[in-house]
C-alpha cells in the first residue's frame, strides 16, 4: 500500500534543514548523545529493576534525513507482514507510489520535531534500534535556553526507557507487531459489504462529532468495526502505557542526575503546548496532540500504581499481554490494581 523507498526519498528531500551549528558544537552534541544513552539506561534499570543483565549500548545519532530513512525502514518492516498482497494488481505500483509521496510529506513534517525514538523493527536485521536526532535536540535546547548536557541526558532517559521496555520485556515486540497486523489486515481486507457499511455509518458518525458526543474519538476510530475497535483499544492502551511509563521514569530519575531538571520539565511542557495556528492544525491532523495526551494519561496511571503497590508491583504489567491495562484501566488505574493485586 506504500512505496516505502519513495516515502524515504521524498521525506529526506523535503525535510527542513536543522539549526546552524558550528563543527565543534555539533561534534560535542553527537558524542554526548552516544555516550549518554548508556548512562541514562543504567539509571533507568536501577529505578525499574528491568533488564539488569542486558548489555548497555549506545544510540544511533542521525540528522533529519537520517531519521526519515530510519522511520520509513521501520514502518516498512512493521506493516509489510500485514500487507504482503499490496504489491499485486496493475494499479498496485501507482497507488503505492502515491501513498509513498504522501507518507514522505508526513515524515518530513515530523522529522523537524522528533527528538528520538526506539524503533523495535529498525536497525541491523530489524531487531531494534535507538535513534536520536541531533539537530532537533540542539534546536529544542536552544529554544528553551536550558543547559545542553542536562537536556541531552534528560532526553536519553525517556528514549532509553522505551528501548528497555522492548528489550527487557521479551514478548512485547511480537505482541505489538501482531496487533498492528490484525488492525491493518482488517482494514485492508474489507469487502464490498464492509465498505458499504462504513459509508452508511458516515453521516451518523459526523453528527456525533458535531454534537460533541464522540468522547474524544477521531473520525477514523468511530468508523471502525467492533473487531477493529477492540484491536485499536488494545494498541492505544499499550501506547499510552509505554509513553507514560517513560515520562514517569524520566521525571523520577531526573532529580538525582539532572541538576536543572525542574527548569527543563517546566519549559518542555510549555513547548509541547506551543506552536502557531498552522502547526497546531497539522499536529492535530497527524495525531501529535493525541500523543501529548498519552504522556499525561500514561504517567498518571504509572504514578498511581507505583504509589499503591511499589515498582515491583507495577512491573506485574510486563508479565504477559493479559496483564497490560485495558483502555478503561488507563484512566482508572485503581481498577488495574484490583485486577492484578486484589
Amino acid at each position: 500500500m506504500v512505496d516505502w523507498s519513495l516515502a524515504a526519498s521524498t521525506g529526506a528531500l523535503l525535510v527542513r534543514g536543522g539549526p546552524a551549528v558550528d563543527r565543534e558544537e555539533a561534534e560535542e552534541a553527537v558524542a554526548d548523545l552516544r555516550e549518554l544513552t548508556s548512562e541514562a539506561e543504567g539509571h533507568v534499570r536501577e529505578l525499574t529493576g528491568l533488564g539488569l543483565e542486558l548489555p548497555l549500548l549506545p544510540a544511533e545519532v542521525v540528522d533529519r534525513p537520517g531519521w526519515v530513512r530510519s522511520a520509513a525502514a521501520g514502518l516498512d518492516a512493521l506493516t509489510g507482514r500485514a500487507l504482503p498482497q499490496a504489491q499485486g494488481g496493475p494499479l498496485g505500483p501507482v497507488l503505492a507510489g502515491g501513498a509513498g509521496v504522501q507518507t514522505g510529506l508526513v515524515l518530513a513534517f515530523l522529522a523537524s520535531r522528533v527528538l528520538g525514538q526506539y524503533d523495535p523493527f529498525g536497525g541491523p536485521e530489524r531487531r531494534g534500534q535507538l535513534v536520536l536526532v541531533a539537530p532537533n535536540v540542539v534546536a529544542a535546547q536552544r529554544a528553551m535556553d536550558v543547559p545542553g548536557h542536562d537536556f541531552r541526558l534528560w532526553v536519553c532517559l525517556h528514549e532509553g526507557t522505551h528501548r528497555l521496555q522492548f528489550t527487557a520485556v521479551t514478548w512485547l515486540r511480537d505482541y505489538f507487531a501482531d496487533e498492528v497486523e490484525r488492525l491493518i489486515g482488517g482494514l485492508a481486507g474489507r469487502d464490498a459489504d464492509g465498505l458499504s457499511d462504513l459509508v452508511g455509518r458516515l453521516p451518523d458518525t459526523i453528527k456525533q462529532i458535531g454534537k460533541g458526543k464522540a468522547g474524544g474519538a477521531g473520525l477514523a476510530e468511530l468508523l471502525q468495526s467492533p473487531s477493529e475497535r477492540a484491536v485499536f483499544d488494545r494498541l492505544l492502551a499499550l501506547s499510552t502505557l509505554l509513553e507514560g511509563h517513560a515520562d514517569f521514569v524520566m521525571d523520577a530519575v531526573g532529580p538525582r542526575v539532572v541538576p536543572s531538571v525542574e527548569l527543563i520539565r517546566s519549559r518542555f511542557t510549555a513547548r509541547r503546548k506551543g506552536g502557531g495556528l498552522v502547526d497546531r492544525v497539522l499536529r492535530s491532523l497527524l495525531g501529535v496532540d493525541a500523543k501529548m495526551r498519552q504522556y499525561e494519561q500514561g504517567a498518571k496511571f504509572t504514578k498511581h500504581v507505583v504509589d499503591a503497590v511499589g515498582m515491583e508491583g507495577f512491573n506485574a504489567v510486563w508479565t504477559s499481554p493479559n496483564t497490560l491495562p485495558t483502555r478503561a484501566e488507563i484512566t482508572d488505574p485503581a481498577a488495574w490494581v484490583r485486577r492484578l493485586h486484589g
